[in-house]
C-alpha cells in the first residue's frame, strides 16, 4: 500500500478548456432577436448522427428566416471513430454532444436527442432495428415533436436507403412514423400526463442532396438559395455553417468557409397539403395565430423601428410592458410562453446585466462545503434590484438590493452538499445500465434533453427590473485565471468524497506480476475514527477480499491498495466502500480544448480472467493513429511496448522490434510517415513484421503514403454484422496456427463489427485469409492479407481490433498474437 499527498492550493489549475466562456451578445444580436419576437415558425430538422445534419440549413432557418430551428440527432455518435482521441463508445458519444452544442451555439439551432445508441455501422434499417427497440425510439421522436411542435419537420435522409447506412435511413423511417403518431391521441398517450398534447405538424420533407455519385435533388423540386449574406452578422450562412460544422473536430470535419449561391432541394414526403413554391406554404407565421396576439406584434415593430444600436438599454421599459403584456393574453399558449422566454433573454442583453455563481474549484464533494461566489454588474444602469438567490444549496432573499450602474456587487456564501447520490454529476442517460442500442431514461421530462444542464447545479436570480420581478437561470461554474488562456470557465462537477482510479474493465492471470491498483483519491479529508476498513473487493459469488488499512485521508492525498491478480478466482468484482457497503465510483474526465472538460462516473468492477492466449516475442513498436486502445491491450499481453513518433522513428533500431504495430489510421494522420517507407520495408525485408491496422480512403486525411511492399488499395468495404461466418481460405497458414490454434471459436463474442476498410486489387504477392460478408452481400477476402518479403512479412488488416481488443474478446487477442509472431522461426 503507497500513499501520495498532492495538495493543490486550487484544483481549478488542472484545467486546459476555456470552451466555456459566457456569451456575450452584441447589438446586431439583439435587432436580430428582437426582429424574431415577430416570427412564430418552427422547423424541426431530423437525421441519425452529429453531423448529419445540414448545418448551413439551420444556420439560414435561424437567422435569416427566424425561425425556431431544432435538430434531432438520434444518436450520440457513440459508435464513430475518433480522430483526436482513443475515447470510443459513450466516450466519445459525450464528446460528440458537446460538439454539437457547440455547433449549435453557432448556427443558432436547439439540440435534441432520442436514447438510441449508435452501436457502429449497419447496412440496412433492418439491422438498425434489430438493436434499437423501434417502438421505444418512436415514441422519443413523438415526444420530442410534442414538445418542440414544428410547423414542418426535415429529414436528412429518405426512406428508401439512397443515404446509405442503415441508421440514416431508420431516422427518416422512423421521422415519418412519428409525423404522423405524434398527431395521433392514440399513440403514446402515457405522454399526456407531462404538459403535451397530440401535435399536427403541417407536412414533412425530405432534404434531397448531391453528395458524391449520389444525386437526389432535381429541378421540379421545391429549391431555394440559402448561401446569401447576413449584413448584422457580417457573415454568409455558408461562413456561419462552416464554423458550426467545423467543431465535429473528433470526426475530422472541418470545412472551409461557403461564399455565394448555395442551392437547397426539398420533396414532400407527408402531409396534407403538399408545399409547392414554399416549404413553410400555408403556414402562418405572424401573431395572428396566437388569439389576441396582434397587439403584441404592433409593439415588436415598434421595439423594432425605435431600437437604439448604442444605447439598447433604452428598449428595456418597452420589453418589460411587452412582457407583461403577453402575460395577460395567455401563459399557456406554447409559443406566448416562447417569445416570453425570448423576451427575457433581451431584457438581459439590452440591460448589459451581469450575473453569475462560481466556485474557484472545479469540484464540490458530497457530504462537505464549499464557497459560493457571486457577482453582479447593471452595467448599462436599468432599473434594476436583486431580489432573490435560489439554487439547490441556498435560498437567500433580499429587501430590494439595488444595483447601481457599472458597480461590481460581489458577495459569498459557504453552502454544504448533500451526502446523497442524486447530487452527484452524472450525464442523465449514463445513470443507469444500458441496453444493446438504447440508454436507460426513466424520467421523461429528461428524454430529448442534450446534457444535463438545469440540473442540480443550477439556480436562479430574481431580479426586478423596471418593477417587474424576472427569473433569471443560472448553472454554477468554476472560475479561475489560466496564465495564458485568461479567465477560463469550466462547469463544476460535484464527486463522492473518494473516488477510484481508472481500473480497467478486465485483468489476464497469466501475467503473475499484474495487480489491480485500486488508487484512491480522497476529494475532502475523511477522518476514520475506529473504522479501519475502507475497501473490499467483492465477487458476486459472495467472494470478498478485504484490506484493512486506515481511513485518515487528506484532501488531494491518494492511496494505492494493490490486490494481487494471481490471488483472485476467474470471475467479476466489484470494489465496495465500507461501512456502507456501495459500489465505489470511478471518476472519468476528459478534456480537450473545443468543448468544456467532461466528468462521469462508472461502477468500480472488474472481471479477472484466464484465457488461453500464447504469444511469442517480447517487443512491440507501435505507430500512434487516429488514436486508439491497442497499446494497453499489448501491455495486457505481456509485451513492452514502445510507441513510435516522427522523433522515435527517426532514432529507434527498428530490428530490436519483434513486430511494428501501426494504430487505426496512423497513414491518414501521420504525413510524415511517407518519409519511412524505405525504413520500413528495409525493417521488414531483414526480417521485421509490419502490420498496418486500417486505414480510410475518403475525405478524412487520404492515404498519400505506400504503405506496404507491393501494391494494393484500400476499399469501403466492410462487415458489420458482428457474427457474421468467416471462411479460413488457408487453413494451415502460419497466422492461423502458431503460436494459437485458430478456430471459429475464436469469432465468439465479439462487438459491433467484424472489420472495415478491406484491402482490394493486391497485388498477386499477398495471400488472403478469411472471406466473410453481411448478410445477402458477395463474400470478400480483403479484410486480412499478407505477403513474405524479403526475412519478414507485412499484413494490412481491416480487421477491428481497436473495437474487440478493449472488449476482452479473447479470439481478437489470440489472432493479433499469432500476427506478432509470422516471423519467429516456429511458425514455419
Amino acid at each position: 500500500m503507497r500513499r501520495l499527498l498532492l495538495l493543490l492550493p486550487g484544483i481549478c489549475i488542472l484545467s486546459i478548456s476555456s470552451a466555456q466562456s459566457p456569451k456575450s451578445s452584441t447589438s446586431a444580436d439583439i435587432y436580430l432577436a428582437l426582429r424574431k419576437l415577430n416570427v412564430l415558425g418552427s422547423v424541426l430538422y431530423i437525421a441519425a448522427h452529429p453531423d448529419d445534419e445540414n448545418t448551413r440549413l439551420i444556420a439560414y432557418f435561424s437567422k435569416d428566416k427566424l425561425y425556431k430551428t431544432g435538430y434531432l440527432s438520434l444518436t450520440r455518435g457513440d459508435g464513430g471513430q475518433n480522430l483526436i482521441g482513443n475515447e470510443q463508445g459513450i466516450e466519445l458519444g459525450l464528446i460528440r454532444t458537446q460538439e454539437l452544442l457547440a455547433a449549435r451555439r453557432i448556427d443558432g439551432g436547439e439540440q435534441f436527442f432520442t436514447r438510441a445508441y449508435d452501436f457502429g455501422y449497419s447496412k440496412t434499417p433492418a439491422e438498425t432495428f434489430t438493436k434499437w427497440n423501434r417502438e421505444k425510439i418512436l415514441s422519443d421522436v413523438v415526444w420530442i415533436i410534442r414538445k418542440f411542435q414544428p410547423d414542418i419537420i426535415i429529414t436528412r435522409f429518405p426512406v428508401t436507403g439512397e443515404g446509405g447506412h442503415g441508421h440514416h435511413t431508420a431516422s427518416a423511417i422512423l421521422a415519418n412514423e412519428a409525423f404522423t403518431a405524434a398527431a395521433d391521441p392514440k399513440r403514446f398517450p402515457e405522454q399526456f400526463q407531462y404538459n403535451v398534447s397530440p401535435w399536427q405538424t403541417k407536412r414533412i420533407l425530405w432534404n434531397t442532396f448531391n453528395f458524391g455519385s449520389t444525386n437526389t435533388t432535381s429541378e421540379d423540386q421545391i429549391k431555394f438559395d440559402v448561401g446569401g449574406y447576413n449584413t448584422l452578422l457580417g457573415k454568409s450562412y455558408g461562413e456561419i455553417a462552416a464554423e458550426s460544422r467545423s467543431q465535429h473536430k473528433s470526426q475530422g470535419f472541418g470545412v472551409p468557409a461557403g461564399r455565394g449561391v448555395a442551392m437547397e432541394y426539398f420533396k414532400n414526403t407527408g402531409g396534407g397539403t403538399p408545399a409547392n413554391n414554399d416549404i413553410m406554404d400555408g403556414v402562418d407565421f405572424s401573431w395572428k395565430r396566437v388569439p389576441g396576439g396582434e397587439v403584441a406584434g404592433k409593439m415588436v415593430d415598434h421595439l423594432v423601428a425605435s431600437f437604439d444600436f448604442v444605447h439598447p438599454e433604452k428598449s428595456v421599459k418597452d420589453l418589460v410592458r411587452l412582457y407583461e403584456t403577453l402575460e395577460k393574453i395567455s401563459k399557456d399558449q406554447p409559443w406566448v410562453v416562447k417569445k416570453m422566454a425570448e423576451i427575457q433573454l433581451i431584457i438581459e442583453q439590452c440591460s448589459g446585466l451581469w450575473m453569475e455563481a462560481y466556485t474557484n474549484e472545479l469540484y464540490g464533494v458530497l457530504g462537505d462545503s464549499t464557497r459560493l461566489n457571486f457577482s453582479f454588474n447593471n452595467r448599462l444602469g436599468v432599473s434594476a434590484s436583486l431580489r432573490k438567490i435560489r439554487f439547490n444549496y441556498i435560498d437567500t432573499s433580499f429587501e430590494n438590493l439595488n444595483l447601481e450602474k457599472n458597480k461590481n456587487l460581489n458577495f459569498s456564501k459557504n453552502i454544504f452538499i448533500p451526502n446523497e447520490d442524486s447530487f452527484l454529476t452524472q450525464p442523465y442517460w449514463l445513470a443507469n445500465k444500458m441496453e444493446e442500442g438504447y440508454y436507460t431514461v426513466n424520467n421523461q421530462a429528461f428524454i430529448g434533453k442534450p446534457d444535463n444542464s438545469g440540473g442540480v447545479n443550477s439556480g436562479f436570480f430574481i431580479v426586478r427590473i423596471e418593477g417587474k420581478d424576472f427569473s433569471f437561470k443560472a448553472n454554477i461554474n468554476c472560475k479561475y485565471t489560466d496564465p495564458v488562456k485568461g479567465e477560463v470557465y469550466q462547469p463544476l462537477a460535484i464527486l463522492p468524497a473518494v473516488t477510484f482510479g481508472d481500473i480497467p474493465p478486465f485483468y489476464f492471470k497469466h501475467n503473475k506480476d499484474a495487480a489491480i491498483d485500486a488508487a484512491l483519491t480522497a476529494h475532502r479529508d475523511i477522518n476514520a475514527g475506529t473504522n479501519n476498513e475502507i475497501i473490499r473487493l467483492k465477487s458476486p459469488a459472495a467472494d470478498t477480499l478485504s484490506l484493512p488499512f486506515g481511513l485518515d485521508m487528506k484532501k488531494g492525498e491518494i492511496t494505492h491498495v494493490p490486490f494481487l491478480v494471481n490471488e483472485l478466482r476467474n470471475k467479476a468484482y466489484k470494489f465496495v466502500l465500507t461501512p456502507d457497503d456501495k459500489t465505489g465510483k470511478i471518476l472519468k474526465t476528459i478534456h480537450y480544448d473545443h468543448i468544456p472538460t467532461i466528468n462521469y462516473f462508472k461502477d468500480a468492477v472488474t472481471t479477472v480472467k484466464e484465457p488461453d492466449i500464447k504469444t511469442e516475442g517480447k517487443r512491440i513498436g507501435y505507430i500512434i493513429g487516429a488514436g486508439d486502445k491497442v497499446p494497453e491491450a499489448l501491455e495486457r499481453m505481456g509485451y513492452d511496448v514502445t510507441v513510435l513518433s516522427d522523433r522515435e522513428l527517426s532514432r529507434n533500431n527498428l530490428q530490436q522490434f519483434d513486430a511494428v504495430i501501426a494504430g487505426v489510421r496512423a497513414y491518414n494522420t501521420n504525413e510524415w510517415l511517407n518519409t519511412y517507407y524505405d525504413a520500413l520495408m528495409k525493417y521488414v525485408n531483414d526480417g521485421g513484421n509490419l502490420i498496418v491496422q486500417y486505414n480510410t480512403s475518403t475525405q478524412i486525411g487520404p492515404v498519400r503514403a505506400k504503405i506496404g511492399p507491393y501494391s494494393f488499395d484500400i476499399s469501403r468495404t466492410r462487415v458489420t454484422d458482428e457474427n457474421a461466418t468467416v471462411k479460413f481460405l488457408k487453413p494451415d497458414h502460419p497466422v492461423l496456427n502458431f503460436p494459437n490454434k485458430i478456430t471459429s471459436d475464436d469469432f465468439k463474442g465479439w462487438i459491433q463489427e467484424r472489420s472495415i476498410y478491406h484491402a482490394a486489387n493486391w497485388d498477386k504477392n499477398f495471400e488472403t485469409i478469411f472471406s466473410m460478408n453481411d448478410p445477402g452481400e458477395n463474400a470478400d477476402d480483403g479484410s486480412l492479407i499478407i505477403s513474405k518479403y524479403g526475412k519478414g512479412y507485412f499484413t494490412y488488416t481491416g480487421i477491428v481490433f481497436y473495437r474487440e481488443l478493449p472488449a476482452g474478446v479473447t479470439g481478437a487477442y489470440r489472432l493479433l498474437a499469432n500476427l506478432i509472431a509470422l516471423n519467429k522461426k516456429k511458425a514455419f
